[in-house]
């Protein structure tokens, strides 16, 4: 009995996944006491090839990985490092100052940080009844 199940057909449905499927690059989000931090893993993508954008809370990152090298298709034993646009929407934690958000690319990391909106206090309200 086989583990793994086997299809005639298996090098295609590799291929047919990979050219369906939208590249979508995986990300970190956490917060500090001002801000909300974005880690995106975006190695060998071009600062000028990736757009951000933030609207209410929800942060975009859009842009194209671009081939780098030519080798005939017929030279490939395996192909996996994908290439074409990609597109990653994020709800953010908090409410956020989206003007002010900055970003910067170290080491194929994409780093965003975007302000907090200061937090109001709430105030309790005392009910005053009328004689």
């Amino acid at each position: 009995m086989s583990l793994i199940p086997w299809s005639p057909l298996w090098p295609m449905e590799d291929v047919e996944k990979m050219a369906v499927s939208p590249i979508v690059p995986p990300a970190d989000i956490y917060e500090t006491n001002t801000t909300v931090e974005i880690k995106i893993p975006l190695a060998g993508v071009s600062p000028q090839k990736v757009d951000i954008s933030v609207k209410g809370n929800v942060l975009t990152v859009q842009g194209k990985m671009d081939k780098k090298t030519e080798v005939e298709e017929k030279d490939y034993y395996r192909k996996e490092i994908r290439t074409g646009s990609f597109y990653r929407s994020l709800p953010l934690p908090t409410a956020v100052i989206g003007e002010k958000a900055s970003a910067q690319m170290a080491n194929g990391m994409l780093m965003i940080s975007v302000p907090k909106t200061v937090k109001v206090k709430s105030k309790a309200v005392k009910i005053q009844v009328k004689k």
